[in-house]
């Protein structure tokens, strides 16, 4: 089993694993080296913080899909850039910062951490940051087809109601 952690304080030179090998539902293979691996979450990582949610969705094969935590997955750009926008419309100062990567077997795990203040309609008016991942299925285009993410949504909803350093 094939494990890689790549975080901002890592050089890319010690990473020892130089190829990583993502299956898709075809059986073909895709090769994402670690650094385009490293580089595809830095752009995905300033597509979310961007504001732009069609640049996020840009990400996800035309058929992807995108589930947060229990939610029904958001399958298909259109409906990813809807799912996005949410977040963005929500806290129109968000920024999205990767943590880092774990590559194990045909799963990436990326690691982020969210911050922003819910001044969009109907918003609490309250600081928010929080960290979670997603875990990519990538295609043989080089996009993601599945990513599962997760957060804690208890801890999200008591940022909500009481901001970031509120009991």
């Amino acid at each position: 089993m094939e494990r890689l952690w790549i975080s901002g304080a890592v050089s890319m030179s010690l990473v020892v694993l130089s190829l990583l090998p993502v299956t898709a539902c075809s059986q073909e293979r895709t090769v994402m080296d670690s650094e385009e691996l490293q580089e595809f979450a830095a752009r995905y990582t300033a597509a979310w913080s961007s504001l732009d949610a069609a640049r996020v969705a840009s990400f996800f094969a035309e058929g992807g899909s995108l589930k947060i935590n229990d939610g029904d997955p958001s399958v298909g750009r259109q409906a990813i850039a809807a799912a996005a926008q949410e977040f963005m419309t929500a806290f129109p100062n968000m920024v999205l910062k990767v943590d880092s990567l774990r590559v194990e077997g045909g799963t990436v795990e990326y690691h982020w951490t969210f911050s922003g203040t819910n001044t969009g309609p109907g918003g609490s008016g309250k600081a928010v940051r929080f960290s979670g991942y997603e875990e990519w299925t990538i295609g043989t285009d080089g996009l993601v087809a599945e990513s599962k993410g997760h957060f804690d949504e208890a801890e999200y909803r008591r940022q909500l109601e009481s901001g970031v350093g509120g009991s």
